[in-house]
């Protein structure tokens, strides 16, 4: 019997795999909202001044679309032309070298992500436990009573933790005090998420803060942007008594030989976990974290990952607090 070419072609395409509507839902969809088909109801959103009459030509540039295997094929052959220099960046972003015995049984352990369906993190298990361990370790490492279950970067989560200063003040203390040896990128967060809120961000010499009434808290890096190691806890002790909270940016990787900020009188610790095995990937985001006292756990931005028991009493993870 003839055989058709279509039928020799490879056969990992994405349209035959891909989970969507049907033709006949799409048009019950547009037909829903008192449209004869899809194309007439953009038709009647889109504006003229945005639309295009060219029918966007792919020219000679483009190609027709790629199965995986040739997709795959194509990438790794452009990717090979990257050239890879040395950083020496600093300021938080560090090459990383991950043993590959901990790439393969923890990194890329298929348990974490093959047991439910992973797009859905309240119900899968696997990458609830890679969460409760990134929490576990965290908590641990600064000394902190509890942590998040990560955040975006490392600026952020000091934008974050000096909206957690502003609130446990009530908003009645509008001023932010930032250490000048911080990262000038977290710096940079903190100025913009001020000016937005109404707080007042004061750069400066950690040795000439003034812990005044309209203080809510202070930010220090530990260790400083220009790698130096600094002793706090003197200026922790003056913060308590002014009833100022005391943030550390830190490094996790450092914190495995230094004293943990929670046990010299941080309040909040945060910072960016890309030292333990997450490439550069030209500048992040990486994965970061905030780590707390438990008190302040109704303030803490993010999700925290807990253990509980399911219907049959066995051991369960479940999202145990999404705070905002």
């Amino acid at each position: 019997r003839p055989i058709s070419v279509q039928a020799l072609k490879p056969s990992d395409r994405f349209e035959p795999r891909h989970n969507s509507i049907s033709e006949a839902e799409k048009q019950s969809m547009a037909q829903l909202c008192g449209f004869p088909s899809l194309d007439a109801l953009v038709e009647a959103t889109v504006p003229d001044a945005i639309k295009r009459t060219d029918g966007m030509p792919l020219g000679p540039k483009y190609h027709e679309g790629l199965t995986e295997s040739e997709f795959l094929a194509m990438f790794k052959e452009m990717a090979s032309k990257n050239k890879v220099f040395k950083s020496y960046i600093g300021m938080g972003y560090y090459n990383t070298h991950v043993p590959p015995v901990i790439l393969r049984n923890l990194l890329e352990n298929p348990g974490w992500y093959t047991q439910y369906t992973p797009y859905q993190a309240e119900i899968s298990q696997g990458r609830l436990e890679s969460l409760l361990n990134f929490q576990t370790m965290v908590s641990d490492l600064t000394g902190m009573a509890m942590s998040n279950a990560s955040l975006l970067d490392e600026a952020t989560a000091a934008a974050e933790a000096m909206t957690m200063c502003s609130a446990v003040a009530r908003g009645k203390k509008p001023k932010f005090l930032v250490s000048d040896k911080c990262h000038p990128q977290t710096i940079a967060v903190c100025q913009t998420r001020a000016d937005g809120l109404g707080l007042k961000v004061v750069v400066q010499d950690e040795a000439s803060f003034s812990m005044d009434s309209d203080v809510c808290g202070i930010l220090l890096q530990y260790p400083a942007t220009d790698g130096s190691v600094h002793n706090y806890k003197g200026i922790a002790e003056k913060a308590a008594a002014a009833k100022v909270k005391v943030v550390v940016a830190s490094d996790l990787l450092a914190l495995t030989k230094l004293t943990p900020p929670g046990e010299w009188g941080a309040d909040i610790v945060i910072g960016s976990a890309q030292r333990f095995g997450v490439p550069l990937g030209y500048g992040g985001p990486h994965a970061a974290f905030l780590a707390c006292h438990e008190e302040y756990k109704r303030l803490l931005p993010g999700r925290i990952i807990g253990v509980s028991r399911d219907a049959q009493g066995q051991p369960a993870l479940r999202m145990a607090m999404q705070v905002r």
